[in-house]
C-alpha cells in the first residue's frame, strides 16, 4: 500500500523549517496539494499539537503528523519530508525530530494496513537512519520501498 501512497508528488528532501509548527505544515501541504485533505486538515494537525502536545514524535526523531478523519480528510493518504536541520517538537525523549511524516484517513479502520506498513518501516532503526540521509526523493523512496521489502520477507 505504502508503495502506492508514498510517490515522488508526497516527498520532500531536506527541507529547511525554523520549527516544528512549519515541519508539520510542509508534510500535511504535501497532502493538500495531492488532493488527500482540505486545507483545514493541515491546520488542525497543528491544531492538535499545540492542544495535547508532543504525542506526535513517536519514536527518536520521527513525527507523525495526524488530524481526525472529520476534520478534512479525503482519502487515505501519507506524505514524508525530511528536515535539513533537526527541529525540537518539545518531546524531551525523541527530540530532534528530522523526518516528519503526514497521515490522512477518512475512517478509524481503513489506513491500518498503511500503519502496519509504517510501523515495519519505524522498526528498521538502521533503515530509519538511511532515511534520514537521503539526498534526493527518488533515494528517499527506494530507502523506504527497501525497508518494507526486508521487512515482508522478515
Amino acid at each position: 500500500m505504502i508503495h502506492s501512497i508514498l510517490t515522488e508528488d508526497t516527498v520532500e528532501v531536506n527541507v529547511e523549517v525554523s520549527d516544528w509548527e512549519k515541519a508539520v505544515r510542509t508534510a500535511g501541504n504535501l497532502l493538500y496539494k495531492n488532493g488527500y485533505v482540505e486545507a483545514c486538515y493541515v491546520d488542525s494537525m497543528v491544531d492538535i499539537v499545540k492542544t495535547v502536545g508532543p504525542y506526535i514524535v513517536l519514536l527518536k526523531g520521527v513525527a507523525l503528523a495526524h488530524a481526525r478523519p472529520s476534520q478534512g480528510a479525503k482519502k487515505i493518504g501519507l506524505s514524508l519530508i525530511t528536515l535539513k536541520t533537526p527541529v525540537n517538537f518539545g518531546n524531551a525523549d525523541n527530540d530532534p525530530v528530522s523526518l516528519v511524516f503526514a497521515l490522512s484517513a477518512v475512517d478509524n479502520s481503513s489506513h491500518l494496513e498503511l500503519l502496519g506498513e509504517l510501523s515495519q518501516i519505524f522498526g528498521d532503526e538502521e533503515g530509519m537512519e538511511e532515511l534520514a540521509k537521503a539526498s534526493t526523493k527518488q533515494e528517499l523512496l527506494d530507502r523506504i520501498h527497501k525497508i518494507v521489502k526486508k521487512t515482508a520477507v522478515s
